[in-house]
């Protein structure tokens, strides 16, 4: 099953963020902006290492950026709440405010960050937006001025402001899509900022979410290559192109296999590779589960 991103070099041999950069509150901005840097160098380090799944760890890195978004608006919603509105809907159902933050993320990381890719984001179409996005200039900076931007046209589109930030982060990063940092990390008041604060607040909440972000892409990788080792023993016809699409998005349904082959079989197929220790069943629950790495 050569899909399967695989490597010999185990997860855990990576090299670890330094633990200077990461740990205790920064002291002062200069100490906030050097701290951000390590953790970004870092967290370029982990995306380059092989056998990771990237379009999934973006996927799950939405759904957080989602739910942070979602707090940020006043909803009570959470990560379950947020799968169970994007997974169960049938097609054409209402996603609810919570699903369609969650939706808004979940197309947002999928976008390259060219021209054509940005034209696809949220507001994207304000003049002004778009010379935040285009203009040179140190990456942070560019994504707090892109945020407050956002934010003075248009102060109650947070998720259009966050997903913004977090794409002009990335491509003057020179990633080639969006990665959600600032989303996860930022706190309400700190939308109210401005300036050198926002600045200074944007840099605090790189901190606190690249080690995460950093964590995420090991464990995945782990988990891929435990995949990959048990891939072999699955006899179910097209599980191969079943395994693309576990490696692709951060849940789904038996459901969303049936494309490929029998409800029957792709229950069974799920539940086989929950057993063989492959894959994770993430709600609890005897019915409407969803499975994901």
């Amino acid at each position: 099953m050569s899909v399967l991103p695989h490597s010999d070099r185990s997860a855990s041999s990576w090299p670890a963020a330094p633990g200077w950069a990461i740990m205790g509150r920064p002291a002062d901005p200069e100490d906030a902006a050097f701290r951000a840097g390590a953790a970004l160098a870092h967290l370029q380090g982990v995306m380059a290492q092989p056998g990771l799944p990237p379009a999934l760890w973006r996927d799950r890195l939405a759904l957080e950026a989602a739910a942070a978004t979602v707090r940020l608006s006043g909803r009570p919603e959470g990560l379950a709440e947020l799968r169970d509105a994007l997974h169960l809907a049938r097609p054409g159902d209402p996603l609810g405010p919570a699903g369609e933050i969650g939706q808004a993320w979940r197309r947002a990381v999928t976008r390259p960050l060219t021209a054509r890719g940005l034209a696809h984001l949220p507001v994207v179409t304000s003049e002004g937006i778009r010379r935040e996005l285009a203009r040179p200039g140190a990456p942070m900076a560019r994504a707090a001025t892109t945020l407050e931007t956002v934010l003075a046209e248009a102060p109650r589109a947070e998720t259009a402001a966050l997903t913004l930030a977090d794409a002009a982060l990335a491509r003057a990063l020179g990633w080639d899509r969006i990665v959600p940092l600032l989303a996860s990390g930022l706190l309400p008041r700190d939308l109210r900022r401005e300036g050198d604060e926002l600045r200074l607040a944007c840099h605090q909440a790189v901190v606190r979410t690249a080690a995460g972000a950093a964590g995420l892409a090991q464990e995945l990788t782990r988990r891929t290559a435990r995949l990959h080792a048990v891939a072999p023993k699955l006899r179910a016809k097209r599980a191969e192109a079943a395994l693309e699409l576990v490696l692709a998005q951060d849940a789904l349904t038996p459901t969303a296999l049936t494309h490929l082959m029998s409800d029957r079989a792709a229950r069974r197929l799920c539940d086989r590779l929950v057993a063989l220790g492959a894959l994770r069943e993430l709600t609890g629950r005897d019915s409407f589960r969803l499975y994901g790495l």
